[in-house]
């Protein structure tokens, strides 16, 4: 009992903190499911559920980097590039259920664009106040840019064969489009040389090159360690609350975005993409404010290679068993142009190993850029 007093302040001094604040959002979670159980306005239940999805992730995160740091380098390594970007992963699983391709697709370039442009961008600005400039590991940071670039080319490969062979590029109102076995199985083929190329990856960073992309961590910030049975009680705990505010925010995503006047595809590409993994996007923002910019640099670029080379191949995958029907590599002329400027000027930027609040400026002001292309879509 004499324990309880200052657990208390511990705990309010946690939700207050810059890793705890997602933890505040954890009553939208019920309110997400009582609004959508009353049946009451589709905005209402879409944006709480976004809400919701944020607390849940970073305990599916948090969860994570415990069970990993508890697992040894190798199975830890490999839990966090498994588990990093679970979140989208199941909302977009929910979404091609629901047979709303355009929606996965438009998620999964706006991951990609948004860990690039705005997460980079975001660090580097905030990063840089007050500082002539900061520096990263250029090797490393090379190194996992020219692996998205090379898996970007590659899943841009099916949609130039249909824009050549077949009826075209899809437009940005579409909700899914049927091509034919062609384009289906192409698909697929290039689905398993992006995982074939991301066991690669692991092998290549865990093992062979482990010192390169895993340097000696810094001091726990976080606290008491938590045991192998608490970090897996409330992973499985964490996934299944994500499950549920996927199935919610899914269900809501057409009604929603025909009654605030955008299309599901900048939905997908801006509002999905963004609150599926923002607890980590704010973690990379805030390390980067620590002058660690080597973890920055790593959340941003690393997590935008886990979905052209994991999360993508996966759901091609799976929707030849889950869903109406296969969903081919397609994307739209937008998506293209878009994931395609946003690497080459990862590339560019990384290239130097430094990086100045500018630099971050500059990032942000393409992403606005691009975002406000994909809302008059």
């Amino acid at each position: 009992m004499s324990i309880e007093p200052t657990q208390r302040p511990d705990a309010r001094r946690f939700l207050l903190s810059s890793h705890g604040w997602p933890y505040l959002l954890v009553p939208f979670i019920p309110l997400a499911v009582a609004l959508d159980v009353a049946h009451v306005s589709p905005v209402l239940i879409f944006f709480t559920a976004a809400l919701g999805v944020i607390p849940t992730a970073a305990l599916m995160g948090r969860a994570t980097e415990e069970l990993a740091a508890r697992s040894g380098p190798g199975i830890g390594g490999l839990l966090n590039v498994t588990f990093g970007n679970a979140p989208e992963l199941i909302i977009a699983l929910f979404a091609l259920g629901s047979g709303l391709h355009e929606v996965v697709k438009a998620s999964l370039i706006g991951s990609v664009i948004g860990n690039v442009l705005l997460v980079m961008g975001a660090s580097m600005f905030v990063g840089g106040l007050g500082r002539e400039r900061q520096y990263f590991n250029r090797v490393s940071a090379v190194t996992q840019s020219s692996t998205l670039l090379l898996a970007v080319a590659a899943m841009a490969m099916p949609a130039i064969f249909e824009l050549v062979e077949g009826k075209g590029l899809p437009s940005p109102g579409s909700e899914r489009v049927s091509y034919g076995s062609t384009v289906e199985h192409l698909s697929l083929a290039v689905a398993v040389v992006l995982i074939l190329s991301y066991v690669a990856g692991l092998i290549f960073s865990l093992r062979t090159h482990r010192d390169l992309f895993n340097p000696p961590s810094e001091e726990d910030e976080h606290g008491e360690p938590w045991s192998v049975r608490r970090s897996v009680a409330l992973l499985a705990l964490a996934g299944v609350a994500v499950a549920v505010m996927s199935e919610i925010l899914v269900g809501s995503i057409s009604e929603a975005a025909s009654s605030i006047g955008l299309t599901e595809f900048f939905v997908g590409a801006i509002v999905v993409a963004i609150v599926g993994n923002a607890a980590e996007h704010w973690v990379a923002v805030l390390v980067a404010r620590k002058n660690k910019m080597d973890l920055a640099v790593n959340i941003s670029i690393g997590s935008s290679a886990q979905i052209a080379l994991f999360v993508a191949p996966v759901l091609v995958l799976c929707s030849f068993f889950i869903g109406p029907g296969p969903m081919p590599l397609v994307f739209n002329g937008f998506e293209l142009g878009g994931i395609f400027l946003a690497v080459l000027i990862a590339t560019h930027v990384t290239d130097e190993g430094e990086s100045t609040w500018f630099e971050g400026v500059q990032l942000l002001a393409v992403y606005a850029v691009l975002a406000l292309a994909f809302a008059f879509a």
